[in-house]
């Protein structure tokens, strides 16, 4: 694209040739009046006189003008016309062309006007004298006409001939020069010049009618001109300053828009229109951004400090509000030549400056909460971690692509997640796992095709939706791409780690949208898990997964609202004596519809709720009532309440069970908590410090389904339990199972080892009973004893007791002359546990 300085060049290589050949042509009609005037030339004294005066007259006509500025070009607007008809009328046509070149020539000699100027304003004034002097020729004028009709005609036409020549001539000049076309000219104040024309018609019909009459009235002649000449100025110049406003009004009306490059656009296309300059720039202070141009568009935007091509006067104003409180940059017009700006037009800058400093403000407000909004759209569609899409933006774009009418092709979704990935948190800390996903996100991106969409889900869970698969099977080629790029080790601060991967896959449903697309996927992927397989593709046949769970999370809030939630107990029984040592409470759900449900349905849908607080605090209530209401009664029993992982994450579950203690007036060691030997959350510093105050407070602990983790004795090593519970899994296969045995023996010689107190749970049959008992267990809950029942069932059985002896649930494994039982002082050791020794026969 040319630049500005190649169309300035241009511009003035056309004005230059233009001016060239009216000079030229001028000079030839010049030529051609000398030798018409040699042929016939002044005799008489006045007819010297006439030469003299016509020269004097075009002078002063051509120095008195109404300027109008262009660019750095100013325009004058003249009484040459008039002077020139009055010429012709007067004189021999030879002798008015070679005067009024002369009387150019004096006028601008005296103002000091550049040459080509001259030259330019010789040749055309030359020209028209010559065409009002033909016209008149041709009508066979003489002077004076005898009739007042003879004179009005020819001179009309002489008039018409020079005006019209005046236009055609100097219009196209104008045109070039100031950069726009000739016919936006031609029609430009036409009404305006038209006007004054006529007015310059009218005096010089007047000046031949005083010259007919008596030549002695030519003395009013200069103040009629004068006056005709003052209004004629004010009526150009009121009309100049009513546009200039216009204009201002329609360029500030245009900048009101909340775009900045659309801002700057318009305020340089319309400021080098409103001050007519050649070049406007406009340099923002925020950003260090610069944009200049001029009526045809914007030629440059880039950095300040780069050089323009438009060399002359520079016209800098700031862009600052009214109040100068924000000054955003600086505005400057550019003009090739001098110039220098009128009051009206300093003004009318500094107004725009002013309106297009509020627009800059505006639309880089408007930017900047454009970004902010994206950033907060992008934030709530991505996953701050990774970059990749988050589930919520992942079911937006499901369900959008599912509910249109002409989804190409099949849709499926490869749900991924990362096997043993908890191990890497563990061992290397929750930043080396950062990396791992981030690097795990990166070979997805990686692989996934242009229409894939790869998200991630939370935690390890990722997820890619498959888009316009040509048919179902393709999913799974597609799926093994994607999990491939896991097999290889990831690089982790020099150590190389290796990730495996589960994958399930699912088609889109007929029905139930993008949330069944993901219910199904993920079926899939556990059932992978289960199998052993790195891929599962969903099979109706194989969904085992209880949809009922899912409806009950929605009856959660009216059920903790309305206490639905109760409480059974299971005792835990001296193996020997079959005394009741302690009770643990079982949390049921009383459903008002489906019954009473089992918290392995409902106790993962409570963690997940938010309910948690609530729901825990109702269930000690009611564990802490019953052993208050037990002690009552004469049996002092601890009751045992299981404890979820996500209650040890909040710092104020400690203060809420102790308030609860001293509210049921139970000392602290009457109340176990239960913990799952899966708490990896033990790690964390903020459960180590939950589980210290309640055990400093002495509130007991106990390790819960013991055996059946992957790091029983890291665990032990951390959490300061006081008692140890063999999983029912061991009780129920020790009589067929070596393997069992062998754990239920080192779990007891662990526990004699660490002062810990052993529960075996699941105790079914009395062949087991006894085996615990001669293998070192003291303690067991089960079948055998009493299933779980609420508390005034469990107290009325204690009162009845087995075999009369009140407290008890089953014999003793021996009577009592074999075994001597110790006295409850001496049954104590410092942790609180009873001691019983088996002593010989008496």
């Amino acid at each position: 694209m040319p630049s500005q300085a190649q169309h300035d060049q241009e511009d003035h290589r056309r004005l230059t040739l233009i001016i060239g050949v009216i000079v030229v042509t001028a000079a030839a009609v010049c030529a051609l009046s000398l030798v018409g005037a040699f042929s016939d030339p002044p005799a008489t004294v006045n007819e010297v006189a006439t030469v003299v005066a016509l020269i004097s007259m075009i002078a002063v006509a051509t120095m008195v003008k109404a300027r109008v500025r262009i660019r750095s070009t100013t325009h004058s607007i003249t009484w040459n016309e008039a002077a020139i008809v009055v010429g012709v009328a007067v004189a021999p046509a030879s002798w008015v062309v070679l005067c009024t070149a002369a009387g150019v020539a004096v006028a601008f000699a005296v103002l000091r006007l550049p040459t080509i100027k001259m030259a330019f304003s010789i040749g055309k004034n030359a020209l028209v004298a010559a065409g009002a002097g033909l016209t008149l020729v041709a009508l066979d004028w003489a002077w004076p006409p005898s009739r007042l009709i003879d004179l009005v005609g020819p001179v009309a036409l002489a008039y018409l001939t020079a005006t019209l020549l005046d236009e055609i001539i100097a219009i196209p000049v104008i045109a070039i020069a100031s950069g726009s076309s000739v016919r936006q000219q031609f029609r430009a104040n036409w009404d305006l010049r038209g006007v004054g024309s006529a007015l310059r018609f009218l005096v010089a019909v007047c000046t031949l009618l005083l010259l007919r009459a008596d030549p002695r009235l030519l003395v009013a002649v200069p103040p009629l001109v004068l006056s005709l000449h003052l209004a004629y100025s004010t009526r150009i110049r009121s009309r100049t300053e009513q546009q200039a406003w216009q204009r201002l009004a329609r360029t500030t009306d245009a900048l009101n828009v909340v775009d900045l490059d659309n801002v700057l656009t318009t305020a340089v296309t319309q400021a080098a229109e409103l001050f007519s300059a050649d070049e406007v720039e406009i340099e923002l202070r925020d950003g260090g951004r610069t944009v200049r141009g001029g009526t045809g568009g914007i030629t440059f935007d880039g950095p300040s400090g780069t050089p323009t091509d438009v060399d002359g006067t520079i016209v800098p104003t700031p862009l600052e509000g009214h109040d100068r409180s924000a000054d955003v940059g600086v505005l400057r017009l550019r003009f090739r030549g001098p110039v220098q700006l009128s009051e009206r037009e300093q003004y009318t800058l500094r107004t725009f400056a002013s309106a297009l400093c509020t627009a800059v403000r505006n639309a880089q407000a408007y930017a900047e909460l454009a970004r902010v909004a994206d950033e907060h759209a992008y934030a709530a569609a991505h996953d701050a971690l990774t970059g990749l899409a988050n589930r919520r933006h992942l079911l937006d774009q499901g369900t959008e692509h599912l509910s249109a009418r002409h989804a190409d092709g099949v849709t499926a979704l490869v749900l991924i997640d990362l096997n043993h990935f908890k191990e890497v948190n563990d061992t290397l800390g929750h930043a080396a796992g950062d990396q791992v996903l981030v690097q795990v996100a990166e070979r997805l991106r990686g692989a996934a095709q242009g229409g894939d969409l790869v998200a991630r889900l939370g935690g390890d869970e990722f997820a890619v939706l498959l888009r316009g698969l040509p048919a179902p099977a393709v999913a799974a080629h597609r799926a093994e791409a994607l999990l491939a790029t896991l097999h290889e080790p990831f690089e982790l601060d020099g150590m190389r780690i290796s990730v495996e991967a589960s994958g399930g896959i699912s088609a889109a449903p007929a029905s139930g949208g993008m949330a069944e697309l993901l219910r199904r996927a993920d079926v899939a992927m556990y059932q992978a898990k289960r199998a052993g397989q790195r891929i599962s593709t969903y099979a109706p046949t194989r969904d085992t997964a209880d949809l009922g769970r899912l409806t009950l999370g929605g009856d959660l809030p009216r059920a903790v609202a309305d206490h639905e939630f109760v409480v059974n107990f299971q005792p835990i029984v001296d193996l020997g004596t079959g005394e009741v040592t302690s009770v643990e409470a079982l949390a049921r759900w009383h459903h008002p519809t489906h019954g009473m449900i089992d918290p392995l349905r409902f106790l993962e849908a409570v963690e997940r709720s938010g309910l948690l607080p609530a729901f825990a605090e109702a269930i000690l209530d009611q564990a802490l009532i019953a052993a208050a209401s037990w002690r009552d009664a004469g049996f002092d029993v601890p009751v045992a309440v299981n404890v979820s992982p996500r209650s040890l994450l909040d710092a104020r579950f400690p203060g809420s069970v102790l308030a609860r203690l001293r509210a049921h007036d139970l000392p602290p060691d009457r109340l176990v908590l239960e913990l799952t030997e899966t708490l990896t959350l033990s790690q964390l510093d903020v459960v180590d410090r939950v589980l210290s105050r309640l055990r400093e407070e002495g509130v007991r602990l106990a390790l819960d389904d013991f055996g059946t983790g992957y790091s029983s004795l890291s665990l032990l090593s951390r959490i300061p339990v006081h008692e140890l519970k063999i999983d029912r899994s061991f009780v129920t296969t020790m009589e067929s199972s070596a393997e069992a045995a062998a754990v239920i023996r080192s779990t007891l010689d662990l526990g004699r080892s660490l002062d810990l107190d052993v529960v075996a749970e699941g105790v079914e049959s009395e062949p087991q009973r006894r085996a615990l008992w001669e293998l070192g267990c003291a303690a067991g809950q089960g079948h055998l004893f009493a299933r779980p029942m609420p508390a005034g069932t469990l107290l009325a059985a204690l009162q009845r007791g087995s075999g009369g002896r009140p407290g008890t649930l089953a014999p003793p494994l021996h009577d009592a002359g074999a075994v001597i039982r110790l006295s409850q002082t001496r049954r104590q050791n410092g942790r609180g546990r009873p001691d019983r020794v088996p002593h010989l026969p008496a």
